[in-house]
């Protein structure tokens, strides 16, 4: 099983650089996108590039144009999808949509940023306090989840290149990477890059500003986050930088684990 998680920061700027293109050549058998920032009626123009064929794609969109919004794109149709964690706040932001594969979740997730201010530094903090018990039902009803996306968090100082300079910075504040270590040390949820890659400057962001990607100072912020069950399942986790479809990097991962089969895909499905 192969999964990619990507900020697209829009989808059709990505598309325009070649995402898609790319994608198809990956032979992932799910893609989870965060930032679409367009709503589904925006891609109808192009169903030929946005919907492509041998993919089931479905988007959760915010409510606010040109903002947020999380997809996934499935080679095989799931049993279910999910749109919102059941927070209405966040849900209007169109950040998380899960596929279920039997006993298997893959979700998309886009946590919120804190770097424009107190308001929506509290406003992170509101959906970590929503979402860590959401997660440990989850696991608690026994289901194996891949949690991709831009989390927003860099955990270790191994994990960002300006470590000493970002202490107070949304993205590396204490409290922020304590709620990964909460996640990781006491739930037993695993960094699924981590386990097979220890090496420092593996970065997944990089900033617009000055020559960030040129001088690679960047972060690790996107993530595939598992449940315990799944640990020592990941195989292979590839950053892909040849090519920049935003400022954000692809994150792909391979699994010693098999999609169950619903059904043989034929046309395109969506839904919103």
């Amino acid at each position: 099983m192969r999964i990619i998680s990507a900020n697209t920061n829009g989808i059709r700027s990505a598309a325009k650089k070649g995402f898609f293109e790319w994608m198809k050549q990956q032979q992932a058998d799910v893609v989870c996108i965060q930032e679409t920032k367009a709503q589904i009626h925006q891609l109808e123009e192009d169903r030929a590039l946005f919907f492509p064929e041998g993919y089931h794609c479905y988007y959760h969109d915010a409510e606010k144009k040109g903002y947020s919004g999380v997809a996934i794109y499935a080679r095989t149709e799931p049993d279910a999808v999910i749109s919102g964690m059941g927070c209405a706040e966040f849900d209007a932001e169109g950040r998380y949509i899960e596929a279920r594969f039997g006993n298997l979740s893959v979700i998309s997730l886009y946590l919120p940023s804190g770097s424009s201010g107190e308001e929506r530094q509290q406003a992170k903090y509101r959906c970590m306090d929503y979402f860590l018990p959401l997660l440990v039902q989850m696991k608690a009803d026994g289901r194996d989840l891949v949690i991709c996306g831009d989390w927003n968090i860099a955990h270790q100082n191994i994990d960002i290149k300006n470590w000493k300079g970002n202490l107070k910075n949304s993205g590396f504040l204490p409290d922020e990477r304590a709620w990964l270590d909460k996640l990781f040390n006491e739930l037993g949820f695993v960094d699924g890059f981590r386990e097979v890659n220890q090496e420092a400057e593996q970065y997944t962001w990089w900033s617009n500003r000055g020559q960030a990607w040129a001088k690679n100072v960047g972060w690790r912020i996107d993530y595939q986050i598992l449940t315990p069950s799944l640990k020592g399942k990941v195989s292979a986790a590839a950053i892909y930088k040849d090519e920049r479809f935003s400022d954000h990097a692809p994150l792909s991962l391979d699994y010693a684990y098999e999609i169950p089969c619903r059904t043989v895909l034929g046309a395109e499905s969506y839904t919103g």
